[in-house]
């Protein structure tokens, strides 16, 4: 069969240009001059017979039938770059994984000699990230900023966020909500947590992994569904992820919402309380993200069947509230 196709260079210039709107942008990753980066677009165009891109003053806007062509060119890509690497690579045991340090840290590390277990000769690669959460209006593609899943080294990713990822293979892990959680020894005979009021005595934690608070509940939301008005949900110290927020309340420094998920070992083993069984839902999720072109490879198929199997797993009930 005689494929007909224009220049692989055309196409990758068409696919770096579309990923970023921008002439310069591409060129800067191709290592070439934007002017190259413009002839291969007009010479494609050409072999087209159509307009990919309309070239405003200070802007590049993708047209119709450049949207439409383009995640057909991006799977192509990924084919061709998974041909190639399973080629040329020794074997299948390497496999490298991006996720938000909360999840890392708090959920995902714990589990992994389970799945190490289950598969000696995997060697798993963990790296975490501030770019793994989604930012507030956004809409990510393969290539986009922190989800590059065409190099080795970012394989698959874990996100938390909204799912819509396009042109790329997305598996919801679970949506997790938020509870209040404190150490053990915070509340006391002076200063109890018996109702959700008690809080105007403590200090409250803030997480703010997520800045635009349409995204991520905080206090103020939790009082409202807990029917309380009476408690300032501004107060108190401001943490720039879970990690610290979930450990500033180990150390009994005051109570912090934290995602339920995160905190279910420290709760099962007594290190925290759930003072009120009061929670509010996340307009977020966890997804696993990777490329289509990936997802029969032994090892990822491994680690995403392990994974989904861990996050449907069924959960003990909390120890009951103080």
């Amino acid at each position: 069969m005689t494929y007909r196709l224009p220049p692989l260079s055309a196409l990758r210039a068409f696919e770096a240009a579309a990923r970023h709107l921008s002439f310069k942008k591409a060129a800067e990753e191709l290592h070439v001059t934007p002017a190259a980066i413009s002839q291969q677009i007009k010479a494609l165009e050409t072999y087209l017979g159509v307009s990919l891109f309309r070239r405003l003053t200070r802007a590049l806007e993708i047209t119709a039938q450049g949207r439409a062509m383009l995640p057909k060119v991006r799977e192509g890509f990924d084919c061709l770059a998974e041909a190639v690497d399973s080629t040329r690579r020794d074997g299948d045991g390497v496999l490298n994984v991006t996720a938000p340090p909360s999840f890392a840290a708090r959920w995902l590390v714990p589990r992994l000699p389970r799945f190490a277990a289950a598969h000696p000769g995997v060697e798993l690669r963990l790296s975490s990230g501030g770019d793994s959460v989604d930012r507030p209006g956004e809409t990510l593609v393969q290539g986009g900023r922190g989800l590059d899943l065409r190099e080795a080294d970012s394989l698959l990713a874990i996100r938390y966020g909204t799912g819509n990822y396009p042109g790329l293979q997305v598996e919801r892990i679970f949506a997790p909500d938020w509870v209040p959680v404190c150490s053990p020894r915070l509340p006391s005979t002076e200063r109890p947590l018996t109702v959700p009021g008690d809080l105007a005595r403590h200090v409250l934690i803030h997480d703010e992994t997520i800045e635009d608070e349409a995204l991520q509940p905080g206090w103020g939301d939790w009082l409202a569904s807990a029917g309380v008005n009476s408690v300032d949900a501004e107060r108190g110290p401001r943490f720039s992820n879970a990690v610290l927020a979930v450990e500033a309340a180990l150390e009994g420094q005051g109570v912090a919402l934290a995602l339920k998920p995160l905190v279910e070992a420290d709760v099962a083993a007594g290190r925290l309380i759930v003072p009120f069984d009061i929670a509010v839902p996340s307009p977020f999720a966890y997804f696993l993200v990777m490329r289509k072109a990936v997802v029969q490879r032994p090892s990822v198929a491994a680690f995403r069947a392990w994974l989904l199997s861990e996050a449907t797993a069924v959960k003990p009930n909390w120890p009951a509230s103080v």
